[in-house]
């Protein structure tokens, strides 16, 4: 099999070259590169399984390409920067990045995440309850999810793009309906950890799921919050 491909993007090029050495010495093929229009290009040419971005890039907006990345490919995103305000971590999962690292960063501990974010764009899950329905396609309401193709169809058979990790969430509440989650059951299920005290992101992409799914996303049908408690899916799922 072809080693994963890795974009590792920033305008520092001792930290381009570090994480290339360190991934391509870990089995994974590396490209260095410090510009978002470098990135675009490689996109094009040589599209990456993951890509590692850095938003400081001088006279760029990296949310801005972090947009592009999810509108036109579909790839993994960990955004990896210095910028460590709770806002901008908000921000980049709200444009679809699938993980979030701050600098300065543990070299194992990247690796670990990396690794996480491909095994759940390759479509690798664990088990996320005694008795999960386990079926190629599910349904409920009027949707259907294609578990092998980690598509999202609507009442009309039209695909409804989903990032990474949102499509990793919807599974595991398909396949546990009628079933109080919490944050951290769902953050260990989705992302392989445990929830910070100011961990946001199971919150963050429940909002997106409802915007998606929703017919009022103010007033939730199908993923109803629990207070004090975490979430719960609220229809029936079959098999499609």
């Amino acid at each position: 099999m072809n080693p994963p491909h890795i974009a590792v993007v920033d305008d520092e090029a001792d930290i381009t070259r570090l994480l290339a050495g360190y991934l391509g010495g870990r089995g994974f093929r590396a490209s260095e590169l410090h510009s978002g229009r470098a990135l675009m290009a490689l996109m094009s040419a040589d599209p990456p399984d993951l890509v590692l971005l850095d938003l400081g890039l001088p006279g760029e907006d990296g949310f801005v390409i972090a947009r592009q990345l999810r509108e036109h490919w579909t790839c993994g995103l960990v955004i990896v920067t210095g910028r460590g305000d709770a806002v901008d971590k908000v921000v980049g999962l709200e444009v679809g990045a699938d993980d979030y690292v701050t600098k300065p960063f543990d070299l194992r501990e990247l690796l670990a995440r990396v690794k996480a974010v491909l095994r759940r764009t390759a479509g690798v899950s664990k088990p996320v309850a005694a008795a999960p329905i386990d079926r190629e396609r599910l349904c409920f309401a009027a949707w259907v999810i294609d578990v092998a193709t980690r598509s999202l169809f609507d009442a009309t058979g039209q695909p409804v793009v989903l990032t990474g990790g949102e499509f990793d969430l919807l599974c595991v509440f398909a396949r546990n309906p009628g079933r109080v989650l919490s944050r951290d059951f769902l953050l260990e299920r989705t992302r392989g950890r445990e929830a910070g005290p100011f961990d946001r992101t199971i919150d963050v992409q429940v909002a997106r799921l409802r915007r998606k799914l929703e017919d009022g996303p103010e007033d939730p049908q199908i993923i109803k919050s629990v207070r004090g408690a975490g979430y719960l899916f609220v229809p029936c799922v079959a098999p499609a």
